[in-house]
């Protein structure tokens, strides 16, 4: 179990990305798709398209969110702090979800596009993650409810 953890936390976020996209077992078409992305972000006129991902991966990274706890009766919405694992999580869920949103295009120009608006501050997922910081500032008056969590 232990080895399976550590095994876990070793994944890159581009492996993380790839297993993220993967649909039903394909894992090669995810590949694909990640490369095809990379190479309309490098003709979008950025040389190192990685370091644009790893911004837009820190553009959209949550520090809190809410988690709703039932305390006497009342359900409140708790804000509390993301661990560093969870936000990578949360973070390419955002993304994904965001680039499939969109309509009319390859996943790949999708996700493209996505990347590179995090990058700059915009899009979906970004949007996301200014809604759930919005909700947990809104919620920090129950935030002693923390300890029932």
């Amino acid at each position: 179990m232990a080895s399976a953890r550590k095994r876990k936390q070793e994944l890159s976020i581009q492996e993380k990305l790839v297993n993220t996209i993967m649909g039903r077992g394909k894992k090669s078409t995810a590949i694909r798709i990640i490369d095809k992305t990379f190479e309309i972000i490098v003709q979008a006129g950025n040389p190192k398209p990685e370091k644009v991902f790893e911004k837009a991966m820190e553009t959209i990274k949550p520090r809190l969110e809410i988690k709703s706890k039932r305390v006497g009766g009342s359900n409140y919405q708790i804000p509390i702090e993301v661990k560093p694992e969870r936000q990578n999580t949360l973070a390419l869920r955002w993304l994904i979800e965001a680039a499939r949103g969109k309509k009319g295009k390859t996943m790949a120009e999708k996700l493209a596009s996505e990347i590179l608006d995090a990058s700059k501050g915009q899009g979906n997922a970004v949007k996301k993650k200014e809604d759930t910081h919005r909700m947990a500032e809104a919620n920090k008056a129950f935030a002693h409810l923390a300890k029932y969590i």
